[in-house]
């Protein structure tokens, strides 16, 4: 059997699997796993069982113990174990309560601050679900009691959470990094700009909200003494970023950087008292837990991609492009029509281990900057969390906030959109807005 034919169809079983939210690791690994064996069984002459211990077997194997050896996957654990120390150390929520109580006087003000608190969440977590998770727990309730349209207070924090994707440390740079063997610590400053410059739009649609609808959020007052006290509650997360930034920029590995954040979090945590012997291990075990499954999912990846390149669909689409003369821009167009239809079914990780293969030798051979691509790639999977009908974010802050339908927290989202494209046109006309930082390393 021809091994296109076979990837083929076994990609077609791929996205109809994780379609059906089947865990990635499981569908990407065991597609990859029996794709090998496939291929190698209908291309030999001896027989299948000996075919699957000569090949299929020492290859499958190969990838299972090498790839978690690789330094870069260290950094996979050092930054849960972050994103969860400053968590119960009360680090991560400090700049919305800060936010809060500064822009609490202005019509919308809480809405703001939701998304300048998602984007101080995601300066240390890196994660959007658990960005929206935590920060939908705290916001939304708060500005439904006072009084905030419901698809405002849920929206400004399910946008607010994909922040999370740009605003290093993020997964999803990371996990880019080790599938293309890119310079995590140079993905990681590329998104500072692209990061603050979505903050920046998000804030200016809230605004735009509350000034076209003033009865959708209300004004309040705060005293100058709690505002002084907020600010300066909120040192620890500021440095927590400025470590991870500067430390990049002055020459040292992502992973150093986060490490470095890590044993600062524990000292902060225990000198001010808000971490425990107790809680300490619980930020550890589910540090552990959530480690293993995106390692589990990094090992399936790599599998897949071996899979997939057996099967020759890579050089075929390059190919294509190459036999229809698509300009620069077309294929960005592509790129970006492809991102935005896979983000209304599937969750980012499951795309990102889907395209890369097919995209990676069409980066190359069109000359693009692979840490701007990567910018490119990590913006449309932020936008793919807040796109119907299976936008992560929205059903994460629907699971935490009943009250709320769905379609209403899509509602709200529907005006954000139109900015995270506009942000998305500017990075690809502006390409210097991801690349500055990164070359200044």
């Amino acid at each position: 059997m021809d091994p296109a034919n076979i990837g083929v169809a076994l990609l077609i079983l791929t996205l109809s699997l994780l379609a059906l939210r089947v865990p990635v690791a499981f569908v990407v690994g065991g597609v990859g796993a029996v794709g090998t064996f496939l291929i190698h069984a209908t291309s030999g002459d001896g027989g299948i069982f000996d075919l699957a211990m000569n090949l299929t077997g020492p290859i499958l194997l190969s990838t299972a113990l090498d790839l978690p050896r690789a330094v870069d996957l260290a950094i996979v654990p050092l930054m849960i174990l972050l994103g969860n120390v400053a968590f119960y150390a009360g680090i991560a929520t400090r700049i919305y309560d800060a936010a809060a109580i500064w822009l609490r006087p202005l019509r919308g003000g809480l809405a703001m601050a939701a998304v300048v608190g998602c984007g101080g969440f995601s300066a240390i977590s890196g994660s959007s679900i658990a960005c929206a998770s935590t920060m939908g727990r705290i916001c939304v309730p708060e500005m439904l009691r006072l009084g905030y349209d419901p698809r405002l207070a849920t929206a400004s924090v399910a946008v607010g959470g994909t922040l999370g994707s740009l605003i290093p440390p993020s997964v999803l740079f990371i996990l880019f990094g080790i599938f293309t063997e890119t310079s995590i610590a140079r993905l990681f400053l590329a998104g500072v700009l692209p990061g603050l410059l979505s903050l920046a739009g998000m804030v200016a649609v809230v605004a735009w909200w509350v000034g076209q609808n003033p009865k959708d959020a209300p004004a309040g007052t705060v005293d100058k003494a709690s505002r002084i006290d907020a600010a300066l509650a909120i040192w620890p997360a500021l440095l927590l970023f400025a470590m991870i930034v500067g430390g990049i920029l002055l020459g040292f590995s992502a992973t150093a950087a986060v490490t470095a954040c890590v044993m600062l979090t524990l000292v902060i945590g225990f000198i001010q008292s808000r971490l425990t012997a107790d809680v300490l291990w619980q930020a550890i075990r589910e540090s552990l837990l959530q480690s293993a499954v995106i390692l589990l999912i990094v090992v399936a990846a790599k599998v897949f991609f071996g899979f997939v390149i057996l099967t020759g669909l890579p050089d075929a689409a390059l190919g294509w492009a190459q036999d229809a003369a698509l300009s620069y821009f077309v294929m960005i167009a592509v790129v970006i029509i492809t991102y935005l239809i896979l983000g209304m079914f599937l969750e980012p990780i499951a795309i990102l281990i889907l395209t890369l293969p097919f995209l990676l030798p069409l980066v190359e051979a069109y000359g693009m900057d692979p840490i701007w691509f990567g910018v490119i790639v990590v913006k449309l999977l932020e936008i793919g969390l807040i796109t119907p009908p299976v936008g992560l974010n929205v059903f994460v802050i629907g699971n935490v906030t009943r009250d709320v339908g769905i379609d209403r927290i899509f509602a709200g989202v529907s005006r954000f959109l139109a900015i995270d494209v506009l942000v998305l046109l500017i990075l690809i006309l502006f390409p210097i807005i991801s690349t500055i930082l990164a070359g200044a390393m």
